[in-house]
């Protein structure tokens, strides 16, 4: 992925331009989108034509569209994305409120422009960025070699991708064994992790990326909070990718598990006994 422009304003409203260079793209791009997002960007339009002796026909031309977003469909077997919503601004091929669906080509920038870019989304943005750089960014090193020839090397950038997805499943490997041998420092489920974090107590979040996609924006700014307050005292974040099957191994236990840094009792426990005390 490329960058082509950014303009965002301290607010957190503003747009990026972006352009997907291979097919894995195409899934960042999925977790970049959500419904009300601006997406504007080249697309296929069967118009009709009307010729100087009447006869009516039609054709296929390009043109560029800016579309409020209604709908997302990622088929993640051809890593083809499309986007359908309506048409909000003026274009001589369509009309302004009229239905459209743009389907994004890797090496076509698009713009994407959204109210509010959370920090989950601009971490995105961020991340995909550095793995596309190693495709072509002379980062000088230690000795003679330089690092070019290395990073260049597809086996090298696909085995950073391993190396992430690795990661997440080691992760995970030690969330289960803290399940069973210290079940007080490994919470799942929302409320609880979010209990353990107010208790400044998350170590590890883990929380699968299928979560940031939740159409309920309170529900989505529910779990961004979650990331941005682990962050800030100072635990570490692990965003599972959900096609990977840590994350549907993830997703399995509600899409968010967290190991802490020092036990807290059964939240289901203490909320019987507060309970039974009020009794």
């Amino acid at each position: 992925m490329k960058l082509a422009h950014k303009d965002i304003e301290k607010d957190n409203a503003g747009q990026v331009t972006l352009i997907p260079e291979e097919a894995e793209d195409m899934w960042h791009t999925y977790n970049l989108l959500h419904v009300g997002d601006s997406l504007r960007a080249s697309t296929i339009r069967k118009v009709q034509t009307e010729s100087s002796t009447g006869s009516v026909g039609s054709s296929r031309v390009r043109t560029t569209l800016t579309l409020c977003v209604e709908t997302i469909d990622f088929d993640s077997q051809a890593c083809q994305l499309r986007v359908k919503g309506t048409n909000i601004q003026e274009n001589q091929y369509v009309k302004m409120g009229a239905y459209h669906t743009i389907e994004l080509e890797l090496n076509r920038k698009f713009t994407l422009a959204k109210k509010v870019w959370d920090s989950v989304v601009l971490d995105r943005i961020g991340n995909v960025l550095v793995l596309g750089l190693l495709n072509f960014t002379v980062i000088p090193v230690i000795n003679d070699f330089t690092s070019t020839e290395v990073l260049c090397d597809p086996a090298v950038t696909a085995r950073l991708s391993d190396t992430k997805a690795a990661g997440e499943v080691k992760a995970l490997e030690d969330f289960y064994k803290m399940l069973q041998q210290e079940p007080d420092r490994a919470f799942y489920g929302l409320a609880h992790v979010e209990r353990a974090s107010e208790a400044l107590a998350v170590d590890i979040l883990m929380i699968s990326d299928k979560l940031f996609r939740h159409q309920d924006i309170a529900t989505r700014s529910r779990y961004v909070r979650l990331v941005d307050n682990v962050k800030e005292n100072g635990g570490n974040v692990r965003i599972f990718s959900s096609l990977h099957v840590s994350g549907e191994q993830l997703n399995q236990l509600s899409g968010v598990v967290a190991i802490l840094r020092f036990p807290i009792a059964d939240m289901s426990e203490a909320e019987e006994e507060s309970s039974s005390d009020e009794d």
